[in-house]
């Protein structure tokens, strides 16, 4: 930025100040931080316990691409979709894949959550969906919604409704 001389008086009483006028500091750049649950936003911090009684928390996900599906047991879509990201699941784990089921509890499970997940072939951590953790996500506006953070645990990829696996899969062979 330009420098441009000033001549400031100020008359005060006889005496005359005269100055140059400072120069303007830049504002610092806003940093917009992308909402939660809005792609570019990052993985919330959690801590919960899933359907078995075992620990799952967002700190031991660092590192990791992880993908988090809002599921029910009466949801349709949602049991064609969770068989497929136990499959990417068993592909992509020791390439430090992880796969987190949140189940919503809205309305009456249709069977229990730990047969239902049984029936499927689902062996990922499964927990329930509290509304602390629907609020951390950024809100759930529909089942399932899934959402596929990267190994810096930024969201790359948000789907609302049914997906078809080899979606997710074109996507996880970039993030991995």
């Amino acid at each position: 930025m330009l420098r441009r001389p000033l001549l400031v008086l100020t008359l005060t009483g006889i005496g005359l100040t005269v100055g140059q006028q400072p120069a303007a500091s830049p504002s610092p750049a806003r940093e917009v931080r992308p909402i939660a649950g809005e792609v570019g936003s990052t993985l919330p911090e959690f801590s919960v316990r899933d359907l078995r009684g075992r620990p799952v928390r967002s700190a031991d996900l660092r590192g990791k691409v992880v993908l988090v599906d809002f599921w029910a047991t009466w949801c349709g879509p949602c049991k064609k979709e969770m068989p497929g990201y136990q499959q990417l699941f068993n592909r992509y784990r020791p390439r430090g894949f992880v796969v987190i089921g949140f189940k919503f509890d809205t309305m009456r499970d249709t069977e229990d959550p730990v047969r239902f997940a049984r029936r499927l072939g689902v062996r990922y951590p499964l927990a329930v969906a509290s509304d602390a953790i629907k609020q951390k996500f950024g809100g759930i506006e529909g089942l399932p919604t899934t959402l596929l953070y990267d190994r810096r645990g930024v969201l790359r990829k948000k789907v609302i409704g049914f997906e078809y696996t080899s979606a997710f899969d074109a996507d996880l062979k970039q993030l991995l």
